[in-house]
């Protein structure tokens, strides 16, 4: 009964001893950090250990590698995403363990909110009708320039073009060309018109 009982007890040390050198193992965890698009990677990704307090960052590669024991519980956190877990597994092949996390995004929309710097909504017009542009005067000058009385003064006064004064000579030539070798269209000037004239009165009396 005595060497069965310190058979039994040596058996469960040996035990203990093996399932504290399993609990023990050291793994190299290693991987990348994806977005929820799975293309675009997530660099300043904090990988945290909550157990120990150990942590890393990904690089601007999305790539991190941290000591890790089975069994850990590891943290992914970063802005604009929702935090990821994973939980070491026993890993009895390799020291070193490879993985790829994708983060789901966190979009929080947030409610509408109404900003007004005036108490009131006829204050708000008042104010609007009163505002005056940083380049006021210049638009007053346009709008003067442009007004339908200054232009029409600036039209009439404009001197006359080398095709107007062209066409004005052309027809000075013409008109010269016709007084000349036409007959007078005002029958007053007209010699014969008078010489009937005369002759008509004189039949009369």
């Amino acid at each position: 009964m005595k060497y069965i009982l310190i058979l039994s007890i040596f058996v469960f040390s040996i035990a203990s001893l093996n399932g504290q050198e399993r609990a023990e193992k050291v793994i190299q965890f290693t991987g990348v950090v994806f977005g929820a698009d799975s293309t675009s990677v997530v660099p300043g990704t904090h990988v945290y250990i909550p157990k120990s307090g150990r942590g890393t960052t990904t690089n601007p590669y999305g790539f991190f590698s941290l000591p890790v024991l089975e069994g850990d519980s590891v943290l992914f956190s970063a802005v604009g995403y929702k935090r990821a877990y994973f939980i070491v597994p026993e890993h009895d092949k390799e020291s070193s363990l490879r993985v790829i996390i994708a983060l789901q995004d966190d979009i929080q929309f947030l409610e509408e909110v109404e900003i007004r710097p005036y108490p009131t909504e006829s204050m708000f017009k008042e104010a609007l009708i009163g505002m005056e542009l940083p380049n006021q005067k210049e638009y007053a000058n346009i709008y003067q320039w442009l007004n339908s009385q200054v232009m029409t003064e600036a039209y009439l006064n404009l001197p006359a073009s080398p095709n107007a004064n062209h066409q004005y000579y052309m027809q000075l030539q013409r008109q010269s060309y016709i007084n000349r070798y036409s007959p007078p269209q005002n029958q007053l000037l007209n010699p014969f018109a008078w010489a009937n004239f005369i002759n008509s009165l004189k039949r009369k009396n």
